[in-house]
């Protein structure tokens, strides 16, 4: 039986990297590069390369992901220019923080600009991602933004060979991200229903190349929640080398100890045929709650993921 897996989301920058960075029960940190301008970068990869027999590092680029370049709020409205033109029948409605908040969107301005009617409960920042679930949506222009083109050139040339691919949505957008990468390691991250129709109709699969089904947001992008059940055993049933990231030991957060809802959800991905999970960013900010989760995941995997199930997959009766 294959071991199961454990990833994370960290920066070199952040103070507890250098410590995780060598956990040898990690298989893969990812960088998350939605916050950083290409300045950053570049010292963040100086900072991961000082790190001796470090945890293998994954990079993550944004592709057709909607995300905001600029914030103009005003006393009456709220204004955001993002990355990519689009259209869309308004008024709709716009979600923000992973569908935790939300605001009215009035008018689309010169193809890229957002005009709300009033604006979201908080602030919102430069990098931060939103939903727009109209099904009149279309986004235009090119896969990756110059921005996204440069992370990808600085990655290639700072040694990466292991890649993440956001929002996924056809076999185009894999072909022209492998013309920047090449054979390198690369996981497609499943987002949303373009991105599922992508994996049930054509996705095609080979030995350096993974789906992942990215919770965070494809949980917020699908119509209706208890969908995310179908959609998590359609990814697993077409790649058996599967990952799934995101919304993984929540409880932790708050409770020194995880709850019996998150250890039973990890046995059920676990037997529906992921070996590999990813922690979500907000567990891996803070030190502590990193640790907390990481101790709680190893627990499970050396209990049900390697005692609990026999060589036949049936359950066993030794606890």
């Amino acid at each position: 039986m294959k071991d199961l897996e454990l990833m994370i989301t960290l920066w070199p920058s952040f103070p507890h990297f250098h410590r995780f960075a060598q956990d040898q029960r990690l298989s893969g940190i990812r960088l998350n590069t939605a916050m950083v301008n290409s300045y950053e970068l570049e010292q963040e990869f100086a900072l991961a390369k000082s790190i001796k027999d470090a945890v293998p590092l994954y990079f993550d680029i944004k592709g057709r992901q909607l995300r905001v370049e600029e914030s103009m709020p005003y006393k009456s409205h709220l204004e955001l220019k993002i990355n990519h033109p689009i259209s869309v029948e308004t008024p709709t409605m716009v979600l923000f923080k992973a569908g935790a908040d939300y605001a009215l969107l009035k008018e689309v301005k010169d193809d890229n600009v957002l005009i709300f009617n009033g604006g979201p409960r908080y602030l919102v920042n430069p990098g931060e991602s939103l939903h727009i679930k109209h099904p009149s949506l279309k986004v235009f222009g090119p896969q990756f933004t110059p921005h996204e083109i440069d992370k990808i050139e600085k990655a290639k040339k700072a040694g990466f060979d292991r890649f993440f691919l956001s929002y996924t949505q056809c076999q185009r957008d894999v072909d022209e991200f492998r013309e920047y990468i090449g054979n390198s390691e690369l996981f497609l991250k499943i987002e949303d229903k373009k991105g599922l129709a992508y994996v049930a109709n054509d996705f095609k699969k080979d030995d350096n190349t993974s789906l992942m089904a990215a919770r965070g947001d494809l949980y917020v992008e699908l119509d209706r929640p208890h969908q995310m059940l179908g959609a998590l055993k359609l990814i697993a049933e077409k790649d058996p080398n599967a990952s799934v990231g995101s919304r993984i030991l929540l409880s932790a957060i708050n409770d020194p100890v995880p709850s019996c809802a998150d250890f039973c959800e990890m046995a059920w991905l676990y037997d529906i045929g992921y070996k590999r999970m990813m922690l979500c960013d907000e567990l891996c900010l803070k030190e502590e709650l990193l640790s907390r989760a990481i101790n709680a995941f190893d627990s499970f995997r050396q209990t049900y993921a390697k005692e609990v199930m026999n060589n036949e997959g049936k359950p066993s009766m030794t606890l």
